[in-house]
């Protein structure tokens, strides 16, 4: 009877996730017994067989490989660590801070590089940016240094940079997924907000809406040049189409429309679900206008409604057409609102925001907006539409004044 033990990664096919993957295990093996050790990936079937197998793999299958392998010779180092091998001393190196003494920083660039490998530069370039902000206040930081205390410390010092707590929430967010990937016992978990651990904060509700009576101005303008007129058509179409942001507003494809209603996927959440909620839009005869006027005329169901992708463009290429397009939105949108007078630094962000709390002011549901929008949890809906509810406050309670008219 064989006594070295074997160690093999594997897709644990026996219970699909609701997401439609399957987790990817570790297997030992050691005198006809068999334990199964989690790791953080989930793939399909199709995807794992071919990052294992595959001779010639592409970048996003050799991260996804990588990544596999890492956990598996981390067991294999384990397992030959010991001189008598049984089960229980084996998880006692294996399961116990495996990536604690290493360097978070490391951690960062292996990630932003499996995101890169997969074509998520905007999300890639957002954790690079969290990593050097958390390197400028701790060089050489391991998972290990990461406590509460080490938390609040980095909180306060950001602060006293001139961040926000919404950039610190940001940073600590991406640190907390980068934690989460890394084999740390949970004894030594700092997030949450249990006493004694660390609960990330949440950034301000900050107005960014524009009520119907500033939209009409916006609607009757009329451009000085080309720059200008696009620019606001631009920016009601997404206002018109759920909120709809400027890279989804590029991708969308001739075959999204069907007569009157225009269904698409948010890019933002198609890579983290496997089976995406389309966003269903009811196409008004503006947004129609916007098209006709702006759009490429195309029998094909795969040409692009508008004219800023082309078929080829690189990820990278992709982001910087997104990033100009944005700027050029509201570098003009900026101009329009000093011409009508709108106090507001009116921005791309400003038409999703103005989308929510238009159809909230009308007595549309929590919950339809929190559809329209794309939204997964309603918590996060009605944390959006928080920031509106105090002009409602002020105006159904302008009734106790009323002796003073």
């Amino acid at each position: 009877m064989d006594t070295t033990p074997t160690v093999r990664a594997i897709l644990d096919t026996r219970r699909e996730k609701k997401n439609k993957l399957f987790p990817v295990k570790v297997r030992v093996t050691f005198m006809r017994e068999q334990k199964y050790y989690s790791t953080p990936v989930e793939l399909n079937e199709r995807d794992f067989q071919k990052a294992m197998t595959a001779k010639r793999r592409t970048e996003r299958e050799k991260a996804i490989y990588n990544r596999i392998h890492a956990f598996e010779q981390r067991a294999i180092d384990a397992a030959e660590a010991l001189p008598v091998f049984t089960f229980a001393k084996f998880e006692g190196i294996y399961l116990t801070n495996q990536d604690a003494g290493n360097t978070v920083s490391l951690a960062f660039d292996k990630y932003v590089g499996e995101l890169k490998a997969e074509g998520r530069i905007g999300t890639a370039v957002c954790y690079e940016t969290a990593k050097n902000s958390i390197s400028a206040f701790a060089p050489k930081l391991k998972f290990a240094d990461i406590t509460p205390a080490w938390l609040r410390r980095y909180e306060s010092w950001m602060l006293k940079e001139g961040n926000g707590k919404t950039t610190v929430g940001i940073y600590l967010r991406s640190l907390r997924t980068i934690f989460n990937l890394a084999a740390i016992d949970k004894s030594l978990y700092p997030f949450g907000a249990k006493k004694g651990l660390y609960d990330i904060p949440a950034g301000r509700n900050i107005k960014k809406a524009l009520d119907l009576p500033e939209i009409s101005k916006i609607y009757h303008h009329k451009g000085e040049n080309h720059f200008e007129d696009r620019a606001k058509d631009y920016w009601l179409f997404l206002y018109l189409c759920n909120g709809l942001n400027v890279k989804d507003l590029c991708l969308l494809k001739q075959k999204n429309i069907d007569e009157d209603i225009l269904t698409y996927e948010r890019a933002k959440t198609s890579r983290s679900k496997r089976e995406c909620s389309k966003i269903v839009v009811s196409l008004k005869p503006q947004a129609k206008a916007i098209i006709q006027k702006w759009g490429i005329k195309s029998l094909s169901p795969e040409s692009y409604i508008f004219p800023h992708l082309q078929k080829g463009m690189t990820p990278e290429r992709e982001r910087q057409t997104y990033q100009q397009l944005t700027q050029n939105i509201n570098k003009n949108m900026k101009r329009i609102a000093e011409k009508l007078e709108i106090n507001k630094p009116i921005t791309t962000y400003y038409a999703r925001h103005s989308f929510a709390t238009v159809l909230k002011r009308s007595g549309v549901s929590a919950e339809f907006i929190s559809e329209a929008l794309g939204h997964s949890d309603l918590k996060t809906t009605k944390s959006y539409l928080a920031a509106f509810e105090t002009d409602t406050i002020h105006a159904t309670t302008d009734a106790l004044t009323a002796f003073a008219n």
